[in-house]
């Protein structure tokens, strides 16, 4: 895999520049051999030229893009111009399974970055949380710590036994269809249709890990504790912070998502503007995301701050990741046994309105009767539908209203697909359907697995999440739907 296809070089990653902080050094640390073994490592190779990942690329403020792909082969490119580093979540030899938990704050968005020692001591129940769940099921993943919180990864093997019966669950087999033939010339041929299906049935068991994670971790967190980064209201600390668990990844085709790559620079707050618009560029230290190996979160934060600290650990600390193929089949068997299976077959058991049909149905959805929010979301959905929010507040209000959740999502994705919307989103390398699949299904199996007690769901909440649009001279409420959501008999 030394380089691409010559018929394919038109992809080839386009330079952007970089905004850092000015007084960052870090090309000393992409110079120490033990990082650029360690991230051989990670790649899933003992060499570059053997490495599994399907492809390098950045991550740091940028979305999925076909032209930011090169083959690990090409990993100096990145090294030499001190770049962030992520990996494809795509792997030639193992299906990779990854947790991302992460603190965000809606009202002040750097806060992760001025005061690390709060934000991440907010997220150490949580923490422990998923430790000890994955432990309790014979899982030890590498532990990656981040700029805002916490990656958890492992692997099985694609000839495995647990990866096959995984692909036996794919639901909805003419969106991994969809998915294939959205996949960008230059990884044709790298991810095949059964990887594509076996990443399908991923996300119900990751989908089953948040929903464990929120139930047990949320009682012991001083913020909410959230699947995805939907927007909460104001807290104790009158900002609108929260804990992510963002499963999001399994929302898109397996080939458009990433993982951030340890040892390798966090330039977030600087690529995105956002140091520099919130004039905080001078607190901001700069760092790399480390594995969390023989220490606490604390000495981490101070760490990776030391640049002859980060080459003694890239010395001593391995960031393979692991392989648990055992502990997998466990949490699968967990999963299968569990009330979210047995909503997700009640889900699937209905499908989306065919395309020729949608202007006769989801295009004639009465929205007079719907409260004023959800009208706005749905008749303007750009960009309120691309927010988890903004699908969450319609789930669950039309869930109110009888709709099949399915059919929701089919509504959802019929906003996505009409291009009079212009949606800045790609949809020719995302997938409209799985994405209206996968946050419809995710917000629906919260409430009817009885995990979403729907404490937010009013007229307040709604305000305070800025997702509240009052007519000018009528009065409205979310307390109707409300009432008869919580009226209504679980389905699992």
């Amino acid at each position: 895999m030394a380089g691409w296809p010559d018929d394919q070089q038109d992809f080839i990653l386009h330079s952007r520049p970089v905004q850092r902080s000015p007084d960052s050094d870090v090309t000393a640390t992409y110079a120490s051999p033990a990082v650029r073994q360690r991230l051989t490592e990670f790649l899933g190779g003992d060499t570059l030229d053997h490495a599994t990942a399907v492809y390098i690329t950045r991550t740091d403020g940028c979305g999925f893009d076909r032209r930011d792909l090169r083959p690990p082969a090409e990993l100096d490119w990145y090294l030499d111009r001190d770049l962030d580093i992520a990996r494809s979540l795509a792997d030639s030899a193992s299906l990779l399974m990854h947790l991302d938990l992460e603190y965000v704050n809606f009202d002040s968005p750097a806060e992760a970055f001025v005061d690390p020692w709060r934000t991440f001591d907010l997220q150490e129940p949580a923490v422990r949380v998923i430790e000890t769940l994955l432990l309790e099921w014979g899982i030890r993943p590498l532990h990656i710590v981040t700029g805002q919180g916490h990656h958890f990864v492992w692997r099985v093997a694609r000839t495995s036994p647990v990866a096959k019966h995984m692909a036996s669950l794919s639901p909805a087999p003419e969106l991994v269809d969809a998915c294939q033939i959205r996949m960008p010339p230059i990884l044709a041929g790298r991810i095949d249709r059964d990887t594509h299906g076996a990443f399908a049935a991923l996300s119900l068991i990751m989908e089953f890990v948040a929903h464990r994670v929120k139930e047990l971790a949320a009682p012991l967190c001083a913020l909410p504790v959230e699947v995805t980064a939907v927007h909460v209201g104001p807290c104790v600390s009158r900002q609108r912070e929260m804990i992510s668990i963002d499963i999001s990844e399994y929302g898109d085709p397996l080939q458009t998502r990433m993982i951030r790559a340890p040892f390798t620079n966090y330039l977030k707050p600087w690529v995105t503007g956002l140091a520099r618009s919130l004039g905080v560029e001078g607190e901001i230290p700069t760092f790399p995301a480390i594995p969390l190996h023989e220490m606490d979160i604390r000495q981490a934060i101070t760490l990776r701050q030391v640049e002859g600290e980060v080459h003694d650990l890239a010395r001593r600390a391995c960031v393979r990741i692991p392989e648990q193929n055992d502990g997998t089949a466990r949490l699968m068997e967990a999963y299968l046994a569990s009330r979210l299976r047995r909503f997700h077959e009640f889900y699937y058991s209905a499908r989306h309105d065919a395309k020729d049909r949608w202007p006769d149905t989801y295009a004639r959805t009465p929205l007079d009767p719907l409260p004023p929010c959800v009208h706005r979301v749905l008749e303007w959905p750009n960009d309120l539908l691309l927010k988890p929010a903004g699908i969450q507040l319609v789930t669950r209000t039309l869930l109110a209203a009888g709709w099949h959740p399915r059919h929701i999502a089919g509504l959802i994705r019929s906003k996505f697909e009409d291009a009079g919307h212009h949606w800045g989103v790609s949809w020719d390398d995302y997938e409209p359907a799985t994405r209206a699949d996968f946050y419809t299904r995710l917000f629906a199996g919260l409430h009817l697995t009885g995990l979403d007690k729907l404490v937010d769901f009013n007229c307040t909440s709604n305000r305070e999440k800025g997702f509240c649009f009052p007519p000018p001279d009528a009065m409205c409420s979310l307390e109707p739907a409300r009432h008869a959501l919580l009226s209504k008999l679980p389905h699992v």
